[in-house]
């Protein structure tokens, strides 16, 4: 069975500009894994789409501290272990097929990343409000 890649939608909008830009590149750059391609292309849009996801993280991590959200420890793990399963795909990829690759990129985005937005990231925006009065603009 084929799974369909998530598609971006304001559903997931965390209502932080600069991270809900973040969050809708993530989807478009695991978006590229779609239609035909060869294994170089495919390689480096996973290497870009893992560097992409270590800034993101990287970001959202610092603005959680900024806030002093309560659950930084607990979200840091599963960014952990996020970063850690795509270096796994990465290191992995070179003996998959292009099918097998872009089904592992939509798993993790539909499955991990998708219900992650939801649930995790949902969570801290009370935080954000509380520190910053209002969520905080791009700067």
């Amino acid at each position: 069975m084929k799974l369909e890649l998530a598609e971006w939608s304001s559903t997931i909008e965390v209502g932080v500009p600069t991270i809900d830009a973040q969050h809708r590149q993530l989807f478009e750059l695991a978006a590229s894994f779609r239609g035909n391609g060869d294994q170089i292309r495919v390689l480096k849009s996973l290497a870009m789409l893992t560097e992409y996801v270590k800034v993101h993280l990287h970001e959202e991590e610092e603005l959680m501290a900024a806030c002093r959200y309560s659950g930084l420890e607990a979200h840091r793990l599963l960014h952990a272990d996020f970063r850690q399963m795509l270096y796994e795909l990465l290191e992995n990829a070179k003996q998959m097929t292009l099918d097998e690759i872009a089904d592992e990129v939509k798993f993790l985005i539909n499955g991990w990343f998708y219900n992650h937005i939801l649930v995790a990231d949902f969570a801290y925006m009370p935080s954000v409000r509380a520190a910053f009065g209002s969520t905080p603009k791009p700067t």
